[in-house]
């Protein structure tokens, strides 16, 4: 099982957001979060910052989308050609239709969930997501501590697309370092965010080369 490592820049100085970019070019990818200050009590980036953000990294960007309105947001996201686009289950009434929608566009649709909303519901339409992100903190804001407790759903939906024969990445965003990368990996994860472990190391390159070691030792067993 292939291991990704996708910093938040939600954890960089944003004043010097080209450099810190440098500092992550070994990552998989970079993880932009996207809140409006309703869905979630934050406000960070809108789209003239993942414009430009674009311009300066060959890095893909791996959108997560924590605001109300994804039905009309998610495919303006889409369009400037980002990689991935997520959006949270809790946010819209037709997540399959949002999903094809990003797909016809190009990207790569996820699908999030936070950590009160039980994955079962959705375990039968995972073919239609390219990813499913499960919280593991209550998304708004970075440097939260890992919340164990979501582990279960990771484990239900790694076999539910094992039973299916799905090729969906499972990510978690939130508290992720060189321990709970471990634990997260075990109960089936294959693409971590991780931004105050990454940003806050000395050495990024480093670190990011830690934490995937840690999680291909550690990777669930397909």
């Amino acid at each position: 099982m292939s291991v990704r490592i996708n910093p938040s820049i939600l954890a960089a100085d944003f004043a010097s957001l080209g450099a810190e970019l440098e500092r992550i070019s070994s990552a998989d990818a970079v993880h932009v979060d996207v809140m409006d200050n309703h869905f979630v009590p934050n406000l960070t980036f809108g789209l003239p910052v993942v414009e430009r953000i674009l311009e300066v990294t060959r890095l893909p960007l791996d959108m997560h989308l924590m605001i109300t309105d994804v039905d009309r947001w998610a495919p303006v996201f889409a369009e400037l050609g980002v990689f991935s686009v997520t959006f949270h289950a809790e946010a819209t009434t037709d997540p399959v239709s949002l999903a094809r929608r990003l797909r016809g566009i190009g990207a790569r649709a996820g699908l999030a969930i936070k950590p009160g909303t039980p994955v079962e519901p959705y375990l039968d339409m995972l073919g239609e997501f390219d990813q499913l992100l499960v919280m593991t903190v209550e998304p708004g804001f970075g440097g939260q501590s890992f919340m164990p407790e979501t582990m279960p759903k990771l484990l239900a939906a790694r076999e539910a697309a094992k039973r299916a024969e799905l090729d969906i990445w499972l990510q978690v965003d939130g508290g992720i370092n060189e321990q709970t990368i471990e634990v997260a990996a075990r109960a089936g994860a294959d693409t971590f965010v991780a931004g105050s472990s990454v940003f806050g190391a000395n050495d990024a390159a480093g670190q990011i080369d830690l934490l995937r070691q840690r999680a291909s030792s550690h990777s669930h067993v397909a």
